[in-house]
């Protein structure tokens, strides 16, 4: 890449203010901008990296793109980035796949924002040697390229890429992505052959019906016949394989269920027609067997987008996980280089560099002095999180703004991004209890109407012997329980995938429909509807103890607590050994540090003056009261909306708090919640919990600590903070991740609409049966209706459940 020079004619005019923003990225210049002489005019770059990348466009006589493009290009890294590790064999073995010529390749890139984008690299691309082919997707950000092994590597052609600003990278999920995309694509080749023979089969099968008179000649009718036949079997045999395979399944695990159902009247309608075919009989149903096939499988291909709808954020999850990381080194003469190494080669301790725009290998603690990160994937929360030195900073979130340096704690299985995608892939694979009990009235109802089917064909073989294999055929087309075995799973499955996009995360199966009937919420306040995260507003020495001393004794009692306090007094921390802790949930703790028996906690508990409860927390050492801590805390920013928007549904509010009671009215009074009691142990809360359902309420219960465990265990359905002990989490139905509590009214919301769209499904489906059994039985429709009208009450209850994947509940979440 040769550095700026003169050239032939003006580049391009500035996309925004000249002398403003960069030419090249259209970000703010700095104190000192690179200006460069392109085409003898001087253009202003906020780097040289560019100022280098806008002339190797214009040299490659690619200037077209500042014309075409809708959005800024990005900003050029001027960092060196190492990237050979893209041409060692193991990487290429797992990555690119060998095709004619060469081998195939697919990168990934934030930096694609428009057409332009994907013109330029397009071209730029294919301007290099051993390059066969290029093709870049600026929706998906996904670019593919297949090149030449003898003529050129990889990594150069990737160094191309990066110096134009497009920082080339893997990520999980690709082999994931891209069988599902082979399997869809079977999908669609499968519902085109189904629909392209269903309007032969049907333009055929008018011609024998018109023939009301049989006018029609033998030979030619045979012809008609013979053709709908050769047309048909395909579709009955290869696009309704999956039906057919799954039947056997069914029947191999003696449950007998939709798909067995389908298939038997597939084959039926199939069969009957090749034999009366070869017999001449009066009549053949190739046209309702091969309809059947086609709509059963767009049936089926919205059901797999309700489904890939809640698998969404796995896959999200496992795409944020990069293959690379960036590994600092520093020798012993100081200098220090960086060079790509494998994500999993990553160990506690090393310092790995993030460039902006890249996301996260690992988990760690921030190095530099300030930088932020999206956290959107893991929180579902748009806006960046500023972090400071010694913040933890999260695999799989965003680099912005500036780059960072990281410090690895955890890496693979034990990061949040991995627990959080566990987390959700558990959720997916839970089913309501609900669904179980209609699969299990479906597979009932499937041997109940091969009864009833074969009960219809013997009436009307006595009474109209010519119609009664077409009134059992439309019989059994007409209720197969598709909409019933979809009506709740559906549902759910949009239901799941829209709390995963909130960073809401369901643990239990049934969690979603206990939190639809929910009457009464109750909330802890420290953590939940504050923030969790008090300060020291104030230190008052009530014995002869020197400050830091007393500030280090309680650092090193309230260190394993596990209680939102302990952060208050961790830049106290002299790393002070405490032996023989022990919690007293809603009073405090005790023991032994640096030689002293130190107790903490509230007035009552450590002076033992039942009449004192002003809100402090209070320290003795061997009996001494020792010191008094002011402490401060802050109600979440949208605490308020959340509990506007709560009350809005109807729901009775409570606060339960440990803490004093003039700092719980003070918050209940802000908040606007008339129920409140302070000074609650884990104990009392869950006897407050008890006694409102003993009256027939619905408890919801909203906590982040330890203390809150009891009574979010023994809570008809509880959340817990993502922010909170693992504890609490553990004994919780959901986990609201991220620090938004309007997720909790939002959750309540799509809750009460998933189940009015369950109530709904349900009445439909059997609704459905209830009617078009009676009609088909009496002989009133025909199999090609029957497979109209099942297929319709399938895609009905399918689009139904979309509803809940839509935008219209999100509340303010995001």
């Amino acid at each position: 890449m040769k550095p700026p020079s003169a050239g032939g004619d003006a580049l391009s005019t500035p996309v925004n203010t000249p002398n403003a923003t960069c030419f090249h990225c259209d970000e703010p210049l700095g104190a000192a901008p690179v200006q460069a002489l392109i085409d003898g005019t001087t253009h202003d770059f906020c780097c040289n990296g560019c100022a280098t990348a806008a002339q190797w466009i214009r040299d490659a006589r690619l200037d077209a793109y500042y014309q075409l493009r809708t959005a800024p290009a990005p900003r050029i890294d001027e960092a060196p980035t190492d990237l050979a590790i893209w041409d060692r064999e193991e990487v290429l073995r797992e990555h690119a796949r060998d095709v004619a010529g060469g081998r195939e390749v697919t990168v990934l890139t934030d930096g694609m924002h428009c057409a332009a984008c994907a013109w330029l690299i397009d071209r730029a691309l294919m301007r290099e040697a051993g390059v066969q082919s290029v093709s870049a997707n600026a929706v998906t950000g996904r670019i593919r390229i297949v090149w030449d092994t003898e003529k050129t590597r990889l990594s150069f052609l990737l160094h191309r890429l990066n110096a134009l600003g497009y920082r080339p990278f893997l990520a999980g999920g690709i082999a994931q992505e891209e069988a599902r995309r082979k399997q869809r694509n079977i999908w669609l080749v499968r519902i085109g052959v189904a629909g392209l023979a269903s309007m032969q089969a049907m333009m055929f099968a008018e011609a024998l019906y018109l023939d009301t008179r049989n006018q029609m000649p033998i030979p030619t009718r045979d012809f008609f016949r013979w053709i709908t036949f050769l047309v048909s079997t395909p579709v009955v045999f290869w696009a309704g394989w999956p039906f057919l395979s799954g039947a056997w399944r069914e029947l191999k695990n003696r449950r007998p269920g939709m798909d067995a159902l389908v298939s038997i009247s597939i084959l039926c309608a199939w069969a009957a027609s090749v034999w009366e075919t070869v017999r001449g009989g009066p009549h053949v149903w190739y046209d309702a067997a091969v309809m059947f096939v086609f709509l059963l499988l767009v049936a089926r291909m919205l059901e797999q987008r309700v489904r890939q709808h809640a698998s969404a954020q796995v896959d999200a999850l496992a795409r944020a996980r990069p293959q690379f990381a960036t590994l600092e080194t520093r020798h012993e003469d100081g200098e220090v280089t960086r060079a790509q190494v494998p994500a999993a080669s990553l160990t506690p301790g090393a310092v790995v560099a993030v460039a902006v725009g890249e996301a996260v290998p690992a988990d760690g603690i921030l190095l530099e002095e300030a930088a932020a990160f999206s956290e959107s994937l893991l929180t579902g929360e748009s806006a960046p999180v500023e972090k400071a030195q010694g913040d933890t900073v999260l695999a799989g979130s965003m680099c912005v703004h500036t780059p960072a340096r990281v410090r690895v704690t955890h890496t693979g299985a034990q990061t949040r991004i991995s627990q959080l995608a566990a987390v959700v892939e558990r959720a997916q694979a839970h089913r309501p209890h609900l669904a179980d009990v209609a699969d299990r009235i479906a597979a009932w109802f499937v041997v109940g109407m091969v009864i009833a089917a074969c009960a219809v064909y013997a009436f009307w073989r006595m009474h109209a012997p010519e119609r009664a294999f077409e009134v059992m055929l439309a019989v059994l087309v007409v209720s197969c329980p598709c909409a019933l075995s979809l009506a709740i799973p559906a549902a759910v499955a949009a239901a799941n995938g829209r709390l995963s996009k909130w960073g809401i995360l369901p643990l239990s199966p049934d969690a979603l429909m206990r939190l639809s009937r929910v009457t009464d919420v109750m909330f802890d306040k420290t953590g939940t509807l504050t923030t969790g995260s008090p300060t020291l507003a104030r230190v008052a020495l009530l014995a002869p103890f020197e400050q830091a001393d007393v500030l280090a004794w309680v650092a090193a009692l309230e260190r394993d607590t596990g209680h939102p306090i302990a952060q208050a007094f961790l830049p106290f921390d002299q790393g002070l050994a405490a032996r023989d802790v022990q919690v007293l949930h809603g009073a405090g703790a005790t023991g032994e540090v640096a030689g002293h028996n130190v107790k903490i906690g509230h007035a009552r508990f450590v002076t033992g003056n039942a009449d004192v409860d002003d809100g402090d927390l209070w320290m003795s050492a061997d009996g001494e009261v020792v010191a008094r801590f002011g402490m401060g805390e802050t109600l979440r920013p949208d605490a308020a909306e959340a509990v506007r928007q709560l009350n809005a549904q109807g729901i009775a509010l409570h606060l339960c708090s440990g803490d004093a009671e003039a700092k719980v009215a003070e918050v209940a009074r802000t908040l606007g919640i008339t129920e409140w009691s302070s000074r609650q142990t884990p104990e009392g809360k869950l006897a407050r919990a008890h006694n409102l359902q003993s009256i027939g309420h619905v408890v919801g219960m909203v906590g982040d600590g330890i203390n809150d465990a009891p009574v979010l265990a023994g809570a008809d359905v509880s959340m817990a903070m993502g922010e909170g002990a693992a504890l609490a989490q553990r004994a919780a139905d959901l986990v609201l991740s991220g620090t938004r509590l309007t997720k909790l009214p939002a959750a309540l919301r799509l809750a009460r609409t998933t189940r009015k769209v369950i109530a709904q499904n349900l009445f439909w489906a059997l609704a459905y049966n209830v009617v078009a059994l009676p009609v088909a039985a009496m002989g009133w429709v025909t199999p090609w209706m029957a497979a109209v009208g099942m297929a319709a009450s399938s895609l009905i209850v399918t689009l139904n459940a979309l509803r809940l994947s839509g935008s219209g509940l999100e509340g303010g979440v995001s």
